[in-house]
């Protein structure tokens, strides 16, 4: 008998009874028809209650796929913290990972046996949450451990388990700070809007000082002060009814006594009195521009307007400042507006990158006259509707998904948790239908006057992370006391007997991937639809063969930039138009290239999907590469590659792939897809033309469309719009993928990054391609590896030596050889050690010497197989599904082949596909501050150690 079917106790049974009697229910909005076409509008109906300990459930039911999505959200953020205390919550959330009492180990492990998905754990400065999405047969499992962590979580905290997290966090942080335009830029900004009492004058992730002055005993005081259930808020969405909920929301977390309430904080924007500047100099490519402002908080009367008044401002490609900036004046390579609604105050921020050769105050200047301009003015009609359908479609777009970012269960704990509404989203709805231009414009009057910061960021020799971090004085006490627990709440006696360990689930979902239909248009072209009538969205993407690969001989590049030009104006409209029109049919529409295609995809609201048909069409038939649009994107894709050499993760990821497969080979390139400065420069309104004609082609296409419609509504709609599109006579072949040998010795290639706090290190060989009858067994394999959180490397370098936040390995698709590769972050004073782990770790992987375990093996094969029923919630999964099985020629139910095969392995095949690596032919690349690291790595001799610079030239 499975732990859900067990009987509850009488006791048990009363309580459930008459303490969970207030059940609020929350009307629901009548569905609409399958292909019905009605106005993207969405309702998330749910029921609550609230147990004796004050813990408050919400339930919301959807069963479009056996899941349940299971969402805590604490009351306790950043903001929570004393200045000389902070980032107690954020290493909370860390902490809340590892063992609780009644499970020693890592708190991911149980759920990966059950196939979790999208779980992960948050915090900032109002909140810290944690989410997964289960197997509706795991809902035991997960609320056990949601509450033990909860309840029984202290004595299984040790001085070892603090310094262990505490290194990982600052790794977290070092890796932030390591990045151009990093963390330290944003601390900045938020020290100088709020003053130094101000709880959001700190970082969420705290200071280094205070980290290491984090005492055990001030960490569980922590804990016990504020982690009770009555802070707390439980959601549970999918597929689950309120009964449900009832029995094991109170079975499982009934018994947990309350802690003291953290009492609300009233409101406090900052009123400053004037504006202030401040430029600071960090080692980047471009200078940039921040404007902001301290704004109203979340669920404020005036947060709907400002959330507009930032989209017509810069929230969108057709924007006005992208029309002025980027378009007009042509002073900026990018702008874009942000608001941060947090709970006592909002942000409302200002980016702009500033074009090189161009005076940031000149651009400082243009922001402030559109920005006045607005205010005086305020937007117009047409501007409003247009921002008002694209908020709308995006929060449609979000609640899709059940569980993660945006998600319903994150809607509804949003609200709950800081307006105390779980629908608190339906009177933003109406505020947005509501708003007008009056009302818009009086917003920014009101909100973007003086009080102002504006941040300047220039190139100079030191990164930002070497300016000294602001540390504030520790409180008096150490450690503060405990406050009294909330006399209003109390205990139910449980039934779990918690000795016995983390309930075991013993069944599972089927997995019901749908299957797919088919139809031609008129010239040929195959389209394949998969219909899903939960959300009113259509998604729809035309793939076409080639990509980066098409660039085989001519300029590195041309396929990105060919493919990010058609939506840079296609017929009737020119660039600005073609982002107004998006804006206004609420519909997203992108074109790029990856390696082996080029595709254009599309996600339209149902009731604009004809409208938004013809804008598709005229992006894939009618681009008009104008030469002043060109010109700009050209500029904006130059600085785009600089900004990647800067970053360490895209500086090793443009070197890497070339000295894989060596010069001349169609993967040679930077796996950004960006080309080189060189080949963009020389890029010709000819050459995007040739691009077009060439690869573009309707006979090789494939049309992937998921979402609510059918084949009787989208197969004439698309055969009005394509189908007398010809194919042309003398379209080029499809470049031929050579075989690349491995190198015979390991190589080591360095990449100098001065000042740099990590070191980032990859290490890569060549494998089959995705084709390959092996590539299943090897991804299984290489799950063992770095395909997990508890994989073996992320297990080493964060876990047990915390000298990374992360480290992973594995190998995308493609039709040629694919590139295996692994990664690490690493501090940079344990570079070495690092690498010497990675080798270690890679060589008794691929020998045996440490075999692939029977436990391993059972743990992969339930992440891959248990997780597929669940995997497939959204259309965005479905398209990626079917589109990659077309693509690399797999059968229609290549899914089930993949369980199968996946059901079958054993620790003799995963390590046999492990043989499938060579340790003698691995090629390492690190990046990071060669006048601390170059020496250290010589000596460890790990094979021929070259200096390259970002290009992957010799240096020396």
């Amino acid at each position: 008998m499975s732990p859900a079917a067990r009987p509850r106790a009488a006791a048990l049974a009363l309580a459930l009874a008459t303490a969970l009697a207030g059940t609020v229910c929350a009307p629901a909005l009548a569905a609409p028809a399958a292909g019905a076409n009605t106005k993207a509008e969405v309702s998330i109906p749910y029921e609550e209650f609230t147990l004796p300990n004050g813990l408050r459930v919400i339930v919301h039911t959807d069963r479009k796929a056996p899941i349940v999505a299971v969402n805590v959200w604490y009351h306790v953020g950043s903001k929570n913290e004393q200045a000389g205390r902070t980032g107690f919550a954020h290493l909370f959330e860390h902490l809340m990972f590892q063992g609780s009492e009644n499970h020693k180990g890592e708190f991911f492990a149980p759920f990966e046996l059950v196939g979790v998905t999208d779980q992960n754990g948050t915090t900032n400065q109002d909140r810290t949450n944690y989410f997964q999405n289960v197997p509706t047969t795991a809902l035991d499992m997960a609320l056990w451990m949601e509450s033990d962590r909860m309840g029984h979580l202290l004595g299984a905290i040790d001085q070892k388990t603090l310094d262990e997290q505490r290194g990982v966090v600052q790794n977290e942080k070092r890796q932030g700070e390591n990045q151009p335009y990093g963390r330290r830029i944003s601390a900045k900004l938020y020290e100088a809007l709020y003053p130094a009492d101000h709880p959001y004058s700190w970082q969420t992730i705290g200071s280094m000082a205070d980290l290491d002055a984090a005492s055990l005993d001030d960490v569980k005081t922590w804990f016990r002060s504020w982690y009770g259930p009555n802070n707390a808020v439980l959601v549970l969405a999918g597929d689950i009814d309120l009964a449900t909920a009832k029995d094991k929301a109170l079975r499982y977390f009934g018994d947990i006594p309350a802690s003291a309430t953290l009492p609300d904080m009233a409101a406090r924007v900052p009123k400053r009195e004037r504006d202030t500047e401040e430029t600071v100099p960090d080692r980047v490519p471009q200078a940039r521009v921040y404007r902001a402002w301290p704004v109203a908080e979340f669920g404020s009367a005036d947060g709907t307007e400002l959330g507009l008044f930032a989209q017509v401002l810069g929230g969108s490609a057709a924007s006005r400042l992208d029309a002025r900036l980027v378009h007009a004046d042509r002073i900026a390579d990018s702008a874009s507006v942000s608001i941060n609604d947090a709970e006592i105050s909002g942000t409302l921020v200002v980016v702009a990158n500033v074009k090189q050769g161009v005076d940031p105050a000149k651009v400082r200047a243009a922001i402030d006259e559109e920005i006045k301009r607005l205010i005086e003015q305020g937007p117009t009609a047409q501007e409003l509707e247009q921002a008002k359908t694209a908020s709308r479609a995006d929060f449609v777009r979000g609640v899709e998904r059940i569980g993660g970012f945006g998600g319903k269960s994150d809607v509804l704990a949003r609200c709950a948790v800081l307006l105390g509404k779980p629908d608190c989203y339906r009177d933003e709805l109406k505020e947005l239908a509501a708003a007008t231009p009056a009302s818009v414009q009086a917003a920014g009057r009101k909100w973007l006057g003086v009080g102002s910061h504006t941040l300047i960021v220039q190139p100079g020799d030191k990164p930002a992370s070497s300016l000294p971090e602001t540390v504030r004085a520790a409180p008096a006490t150490r450690p503060a006391a405990i406050p009294a627990a909330d006399p209003r709440f109390k205990t139910v006696a449980s039934t779990v007997d918690r000795s016995t360990g983390v309930p075991v689930t013993q069944r599972f979902p089927d997995l019901n991937f749908p299957t797919p239909q088919r139809a031609r248009l008129g010239n040929g072209m195959e389209v394949v639809l998969i219909e899903r009538h939960e959300t009113p969205v259509v998604q729809l993407a035309m793939e076409f063969p080639g990509g980066f690969s098409a660039d085989l001989g001519k300029k590195v590049g041309t396929a990105s930039f060919g493919m990010a030009m058609l939506d840079e104006g296609a017929g009737d409209y020119g660039a600005l138009q073609l982002s107004a029109r998006k804006e206004a049919l609420g519909v997203e529409l992108s074109s790029n290239a990856s390696l082996d295609s080029a595709n254009v995809a599309m996600s339209a609201l149902t009731d604009k999907l004809e409208p938004s048909l013809d804008l598709f069409a005229d992006v894939v038939r009618r681009p008009r590469f104008e030469a002043a649009e060109i010109e700009r994107v050209r500029a904006q894709w130059l600085a785009g590659i600089k900004q990647e050499k800067a970053r360490p993760q895209t500086a090793a990821l443009r070197v890497l792939p070339p000295l894989l497969y060596g010069a001349g080979h169609a993967y040679a390139i930077p796996f950004t897809g960006t080309g080189t400065e060189a080949s963009i420069a020389s890029l010709s309104r000819d050459d995007l033309v040739a691009f077009h004609r060439d690869w573009l082609q309707p006979d090789r296409a494939r049309v992937f469309v998921v979402g609510d419609t059918t084949l009787a509504q989208i197969v004439p709609q698309l055969e009005r719009r394509f189908g007398d599109w010809k194919a042309a006579a003398d379209a080029p072949a499809l470049p031929a993928l050579a075989t690349v040998a491995r190198p015979k010795a390991p190589r080591v290639f360095l990449v100098d990054q001065p000042g740099a706090i990590q070191s980032n290190l990859y290490v890569g060989e060549l494998i089959a391609p995705t084709g390959d009858a092996g590539t299943i067994d090897f991804d299984f394999a290489n799950g063992v590896l770095g395909g997990e959180f508890s994989s073996r490397l992320n297990m080493n370098l964060r876990e047990d030596k915390h000298w990374a936040y992360g480290s992973y390995s594995g190998s995308g698709n493609a039709k040629g050889q694919r590139p295996w590769i692994a990664q690490a972050a690493v501090q940079s004073d344990k570079t070495v050690e690092s690498l010497a782990e990675l080798k270690r770790e890679i060589e008794s992987f691929a020998s045996g010497s440490t075999p692939i375990s029977a436990a391993e093996v059972a743990k992969i094969r339930a992440s891959n197989t248990l997780s597929l029923p669940g995997a497939y919630e959204t259309t965005d999964a479905l398209m990626a599904q079917v589109s990659a099985d077309q693509r690399y020629g797999r059968p229609a139910d290549y899914i089930l082949e993949y369980k199968a095969r996946n059901e079958a392995m054993t620790p003799e095949l995963a390590q046999a596909a492990a043989k499938t690596l060579d340790p003698a032919a691995l090629t390492w690349v690190v990046v990071g501050d060669l006048s601390k690291i170059e020496q250290p790595i010589r000596a460890l001799k790990l094979g021929e150690v070259e200096v390259i610079d970002q290009d992957g030239k010799p240096k020396r």
